[in-house]
C-alpha cells in the first residue's frame, strides 16, 4: 500500500476512534479538552514549516492566530456566514499576511527576523484594539446554536472540525517534508548561502513557506471565537500561543512532520491537566521547565533522542 494512503487511512481511523471514544465517555469536557490539544497540533505544525524546515524562528504566531480569529468574526458579522466559511477566510487573510510579512522581512537573518515577526503581532494587536467593528478592546461575542445536527452537541462539532484541521495540517507538513520544497527549505536551514550558490531559489521557497505557515496559523485561530463564545484582543494575542508554537515542535522534534504532533499532544495535555487540577497560571511554567529539560537532555527533541539511541 502507498505510504501516503497509509498515512491518511491511519489518521482517519485514529480520528474516528477518538470521536467514538468521546461519545462513549458522554462528557462535553472531553471535547473541549481535545479541542485545546488539537488546536496546538495545528499551530505547532504550522510553525514547523518555517521554523523547523527552514530554520526561521517566527515569534508572531499569536498575531497570525488572531488574524484568523478576527477574520472569522468579520465574515460572521458582515456576511452572516458560519464557521467553515470563516476558516477559509482566515486561511486567505493569514496566508496573504504571511506572504507580505515574508516579502518584507525574509531578507533579515536570525534574531532580526524573529524580532520583526514579534513586532507584527504588536502592530496587529494595536489595530484590533482600535477597530470598533470587531469590538475593539471590549471584545466580540459569537452566539451559536445549542445543537447542530448531525452532531450530538456543539462542542462535538468544534472538536471534529479541529480534528480535521489537525489531520490536514499534519498531512501538509508530511507532504512538505517529502517534497522538493521541504528539501529546499532544509538546505536553507543548513546553509543558505551554499543553497543559493547551487541554484536553490531561496527567496521563493521562503515566501511559499511563510504563506503556508501563516495560512495554517490563521486556520488554527479561526474556530477560537466559536470555542469561547467571546474573544478580546488580550486573549487573541496571548503570549501562550507564541511560546507554545515554538516550544512544542522543539520538544517533539523540529524539522519533522511528527515532532510537532508529539510535542503538542504532550505539552497541551500537561497544561490542560494543570488547568483542571491546579491553575492555568502554571501553563507557561510547565512549558519553561519542559524546554529546559529537553534542551539539556534531548536538544533535538523526543524524535531526535530516540533516533540517536537506535
Amino acid at each position: 500500500m502507498n505510504a501516503n494512503l497509509r498515512f491518511w487511512l491511519g489518521a482517519a481511523a485514529l480520528g474516528l476512534a477518538l470521536v467514538a471514544g468521546l461519545r462513549l465517555l458522554g462528557n462535553d469536557y472531553g471535547y473541549f479538552a481535545g479541542y485545546f490539544v488539537l488546536q496546538y497540533v495545528v499551530l505547532a505544525g504550522a510553525w514547523n514549516i518555517l521554523g523547523g524546515y527552514a530554520g526561521y524562528v517566527n515569534f508572531g504566531a499569536a498575531g497570525f492566530m488572531a488574524a484568523g480569529a478576527y477574520s472569522a468574526i468579520v465574515v460572521r458579522q458582515w456576511l452572516g456566514w458560519d464557521l467553515i466559511p470563516g476558516i477559509f477566510a482566515a486561511a486567505v487573510v493569514a496566508g496573504l499576511l504571511g506572504l507580505g510579512t515574508g516579502y518584507l522581512t525574509l531578507r533579515l537573518k536570525g534574531v532580526y527576523f524573529s524580532i520583526a515577526t514579534l513586532c507584527l503581532a504588536v502592530v496587529l494587536q494595536t489595530l484590533v484594539v482600535n477597530w470598533d467593528y470587531v469590538g475593539g478592546s471590549r471584545g466580540a461575542y459569537i452566539i451559536h446554536a445549542r445543537d447542530i445536527p448531525p452532531f450530538n452537541s456543539y462542542s462535538e462539532m468544534l472538536f471534529i472540525v479541529m480534528l480535521a484541521l489537525a489531520i490536514i495540517t499534519t498531512g501538509i507538513g508530511r507532504a512538505v517534508e517529502m517534497s522538493r520544497l521541504g528539501r529546499g527549505l532544509q538546505a536553507i536551514r543548513d546553509n543558505e548561502r551554499a543553497a543559493e550558490a547551487v541554484g536553490v531559489p531561496t527567496l521563493r521557497l521562503k515566501l511559499v513557506a511563510t504563506t503556508l505557515c501563516g495560512a495554517l496559523m490563521g486556520v488554527a485561530g479561526a474556530p477560537l471565537p466559536y470555542y469561547s463564545g467571546y474573544l478580546n484582543p488580550e486573549a487573541a494575542f496571548s503570549l501562550a500561543y507564541a511560546v507554545n508554537a515554538i516550544a512544542m515542535p522543539l520538544i517533539g522534534g523540529a524539522g519533522t512532520w511528527a515532532g510537532p504532533v508529539i510535542g503538542a499532544v504532550l505539552l497541551a495535555s500537561l497544561q490542560q491537566a494543570a488547568t483542571v487540577t491546579i491553575s492555568s497560571a502554571l501553563n507557561l511554567w510547565i512549558v519553561g521547565w519542559m524546554l529546559v529539560i529537553f534542551v539539556a537532555v534531548a536538544p533535538r527533541g523526543i524524535l531526535g533522542w530516540f533516533r540517536k539511541r537506535t
